[in-house]
C-alpha cells in the first residue's frame, strides 16, 4: 500500500513537472512582454487541459496585458470561486483591476491582501502601485520602501519608486512646493542615475522657478544619445528665452531642427518645429515664422499646436483678435487644451476684454489645478484693478533762481472692470531766490475712468486749483478729459483737453494765467522695430496769446527685454504774441536731437531707466545752440503690492528763459496697492 502510494505522488510530481515543461514557451512570452502570443498559446494548451489552474492564470494574464482587463476578471472571479483562498488567485485578480484603472476597487482588497500577508512581496508592492495609481504618494512611499524591504534591489520595486517619486513631484510642483519637488526628482538618481525621464522633469521644475542655470545643467547631462540631445536643444532653447537670451535660443532651436530631419518620430517632429517657430517669434523674425507657420498648415490642417503657434504670432504683432479666433478653435476640438485655454486668457486680455479674459483663465484652473501660469495671469488681473496709492515727491531748481517743492498724492479705485475713480491732492511751493518771492499752490482734483468699448478709456478730472503769491491769491477750476484709443493694428490714439493754471514759478502764478490746451497724440508702431509718435497741441491763454507746438519722434527699437531705443525728435513751437519780459514766447522755435533710452533690470527686483539726449536748437534768428537731456531713474519692487523710484533728470532746452536755461529736478515715487483684492467681485 505504501508503496502504492510513492509510486502515485512520484508520477504525480513527473506529470507536475512534465506539464509545467510544456508551458515554458508560454512563460517566455510573457516574461518577454509578447502578450498576444501568450494568450494564442495559452488559449491552445487550455483545450488540452482545460482544468490546469496555472495555465488558466497565465491566459488570464496574457489577456489582460493584451488590452482586455475586463476578460482578466472574468476568468480570476471564475478561479476564485473554485480557489477562494489562493493567494496567487487572488494577487491576479487584483492585479487585473490595476489594468482596467480601477484603482479604488482595488485599493480594499490589497488592503486586506497585506494585512494577511506582510511579507508578500507581490501584495504589498501591488498596494504601493494602487496608491500610487490613487495619488496617494506619500502612503505608497512608505509600502514601496516596505517591499523593498522584502526584496532589496528587485528591479520592479524600483521602477515603482522611480515613478511614484515622479507622480509626487508632480503634484508638488502643481501645488508650487517646489523645494519638496526638487528632493523627490533628485532621490529617484539614488537607484537611477542620471535618469532621462527624472532630467526632463527636473529641467522643467527648474524653468517654472526660472533657475535657468540649473535647467541649463540638467539638459547637459540629458543628452546622451543623438535623439536626446533634440529634446534637450528644445528645452535648452526655452531656457534661454526665459533667460533673455532670445539670439540664443533660435540658434539652439535652428540646430534642432537641423537635426530632425534625420529620424522618423512625428511627435519629437512636432515639437521640434513647434520650437523653432516659436523662437523666430521671439526673435522678431515675423515674416518667416508666418512662413514656417503656413507650410505646416498646408501638409496638416487644423491641428492644434500649428493653430497655436499662429495665436502666439497674433499676439506677438498686435492682432490678439485673430488669436482669439484661433483658440476658440482649439477649444471646439480640445475643451480641456492648456494652451487654448490660457492663450484665450491672454488674447482677450491684449484686446482689452478684461472680464472674458478673467473667465478664460478661471477654466484653465478648472482643467489644470493650481496650474502657476493661470494662477498669476489672475492675480496680474486682480491686481490691476485693486485700489492704489500713488504718491510723489519732488525738488527742482533752475539756472535763473528757481526752486521749488512739490507733492502729490493719488488714490485710485476701480469700480469694476470698465469704470473707476480717482482722488488727488497737489502741493506746490515755489520761490526765487534772487528776488525773494514766494508762491504757494494747491490743487484737489476728482476724476472717473470709463471703459466705452474694449480697447478705449474715456477718463475726466475735475478740481479745483488755490493759489496764494503773498499780495493776494485766487482760485480756479482744473479741467481734463481725455480719450485714449487703440484705432487700428498697431496704431495708438489719445485726445486731450485740460484746462490747467501756469505754475512754473512765482512771477507766473501770480499773473493767474489760465491755460486751455488741445492736444493729439498718436504713435505708429511696426513689427519690425520702427515706430513714430507725433503729438499737436493748440494752447490758449486768458491773456490773449496762443502757442502751437509740434512734436514727432521717429525711433527704433533695438532690443525690447532689456528695452534700447534709439532715435530722433523734432520739436517747433510759437507764439501769437512775444512776451519775452514775462515768459518765453517766441515767435518760433525749433530743436532736433538725436536720443537713446534703456529700461532694463540690475537685479531681480531692481530697475534701471535711462534716457540721454543731444541736439540743437534754435530760437528765432538766434544762433544755434547746443541741447542735452538725460533722465535716471532707479525702481525698486518691495513685493507685489508695494514699489518705489528715485529719480533725477536735467535739461537745457528752452523754456522759462530764451537761451542759457538749465533745469534740474530729483524726486521719489511711491506706489502702493491698498488691498490684496478688488473691492468688486471679480465673477468668471
Amino acid at each position: 500500500m505504501k508503496r502504492t502510494f510513492l509510486i502515485l505522488l512520484g508520477l504525480f510530481q513527473f506529470m507536475q513537472i512534465w506539464g509545467q515543461s510544456l508551458m515554458e514557451e508560454g512563460f517566455r512570452y510573457l516574461e518577454l512582454g509578447q502578450f498576444a502570443k501568450a494568450e494564442i498559446f495559452f488559449e491552445g494548451y487550455l483545450k488540452k487541459d482545460p482544468g490546469n489552474k496555472t495555465a488558466l492564470i497565465c491566459y488570464g494574464r496574457a489577456v489582460g496585458l493584451n488590452g482586455r482587463p475586463e476578460l482578466a476578471q472574468e476568468r480570476f472571479s471564475q478561479l476564485l470561486n473554485e480557489y477562494p483562498n489562493d493567494l496567487e488567485v487572488k494577487l491576479n485578480y487584483n492585479e487585473s483591476l490595476l489594468w482596467d484603472k480601477r484603482f479604488s476597487e482595488a485599493k480594499p482588497l490589497y488592503a486586506v491582501l497585506v494585512r494577511d500577508y506582510p511579507t508578500n512581496f507581490a501584495a504589498v508592492l501591488g498596494y504601493a502601485n494602487t496608491l500610487s495609481n490613487l495619488k496617494e504618494y506619500k502612503a505608497a512611499l512608505e509600502w514601496v520602501e516596505k517591499a523593498l524591504r522584502l526584496q532589496p534591489n528587485d528591479p520592479g520595486a524600483k521602477t515603482s519608486k522611480k515613478y511614484i517619486h515622479l507622480g509626487y513631484a508632480d503634484q508638488c510642483v502643481k501645488q508650487q512646493r517646489y523645494n519638496q519637488g526638487e528632493v523627490l526628482l533628485k532621490g529617484v538618481f539614488k537607484d537611477f542615475p542620471n535618469d532621462q525621464e527624472t532630467l526632463l522633469n527636473l529641467a522643467n521644475l527648474y524653468i517654472i522657478k526660472k533657475e535657468v542655470e540649473s535647467a541649463r545643467n540638467a539638459y547637459r547631462d540629458y543628452v546622451n544619445l543623438p535623439k536626446d540631445s533634440i529634446k534637450a536643444l528644445n528645452g535648452m532653447a526655452l531656457v534661454e528665452h526665459i533667460d533673455g537670451k532670445d539670439k540664443r535660443a533660435l540658434q539652439l532651436a535652428a540646430l534642432s531642427k537641423q537635426k530632425i530631419d534625420g529620424y522618423d518620430d512625428p511627435p519629437l517632429r512636432e515639437q521640434t518645429y513647434n520650437r523653432y517657430v516659436q523662437a523666430l517669434i521671439w526673435n522678431r523674425k515675423f515674416v518667416k515664422a508666418k512662413k514656417m507657420i503656413d507650410s505646416l498648415f498646408v501638409r496638416e490642417p487644423d491641428r492644434d499646436w500649428i493653430l497655436a503657434l499662429r495665436a502666439t504670432l497674433g499676439l506677438y504683432t498686435g492682432d490678439p483678435n485673430s488669436s482669439i479666433r484661433d483658440y476658440e478653435r482649439i477649444l471646439v476640438e480640445d475643451s480641456a487644451s492648456f494652451d487654448g485655454n490660457l492663450g484665450l486668457a491672454n488674447a482677450l486680455f491684449a484686446s482689452g476684454r478684461i472680464k472674458p479674459a478673467y473667465g478664460a483663465a478661471y477654466r484653465t484652473l478648472y482643467f489644470f489645478p493650481n496650474q502657476k501660469d493661470a494662477t498669476l495671469f489672475l492675480e496680474k488681473i486682480s491686481l490691476g484693478h485693486v485700489p492704489g496709492l500713488d504718491q510723489h515727491f519732488g525738488y527742482s531748481f533752475d539756472n535763473g533762481k528757481n526752486v521749488a517743492f512739490f507733492s502729490n498724492t493719488e488714490v485710485k479705485v476701480p469700480l469694476s472692470t470698465q469704470l473707476g475713480g480717482s482722488l488727488a491732492y497737489g502741493y506746490r511751493t515755489t520761490k526765487n531766490t534772487g528776488k525773494g518771492n514766494r508762491a504757494y499752490t494747491h490743487s484737489a482734483i476728482g476724476g472717473l475712468w470709463y471703459r466705452p468699448w474694449p480697447r478705449a478709456v474715456l477718463e475726466g478730472k475735475l478740481g479745483l486749483n488755490i493759489s496764494d503769491y503773498g499780495a493776494g491769491s485766487y482760485t480756479q477750476p482744473i479741467l481734463k478729459v481725455q480719450l485714449a484709443t487703440q484705432t487700428f493694428k498697431l496704431h495708438r490714439m489719445t485726445a486731450i483737453y485740460h484746462r490747467e493754471m501756469q505754475n512754473f514759478n512765482a512771477d507766473l502764478i501770480a499773473r493767474e494765467i489760465v491755460m486751455q490746451h488741445y492736444r493729439i497724440d498718436y504713435n505708429l508702431g511696426t513689427n519690425f522695430g520702427m515706430g513714430w509718435f507725433n503729438q499737436l497741441m493748440f494752447t490758449t491763454q486768458n491773456d490773449g496769446n496762443e502757442r502751437k507746438l509740434l512734436f514727432t519722434s521717429l525711433y527704433y527699437n533695438l532690443m525690447l527685454k532689456p528695452l534700447v531705443k534709439f532715435g530722433v525728435n523734432y520739436q517747433y513751437m510759437g507764439f501769437a504774441d512775444q512776451v519775452p519780459t514775462i515768459y518765453f514766447s517766441p515767435e518760433r522755435f525749433q530743436a532736433i536731437e538725436i536720443f537713446g533710452e534703456f529700461k532694463g533690470n540690475l537685479a531681480k527686483n531692481t530697475e534701471l531707466a535711462l534716457l540721454a539726449a543731444t541736439g540743437r536748437q534754435k530760437v528765432e534768428e538766434d544762433p544755434l545752440t547746443n541741447t542735452l537731456r538725460a533722465d535716471l531713474s532707479v525702481k525698486q519692487r518691495f513685493s507685489k503690492r508695494l514699489e518705489a523710484s528715485v529719480y533725477g533728470r536735467y535739461s537745457n532746452i528752452a523754456s522759462a528763459t530764451a537761451a542759457g536755461f538749465e533745469y534740474s529736478e530729483f524726486g521719489l515715487r511711491l506706489s502702493w496697492k491698498i488691498s490684496k483684492t478688488p473691492i468688486f467681485k471679480f465673477t468668471p
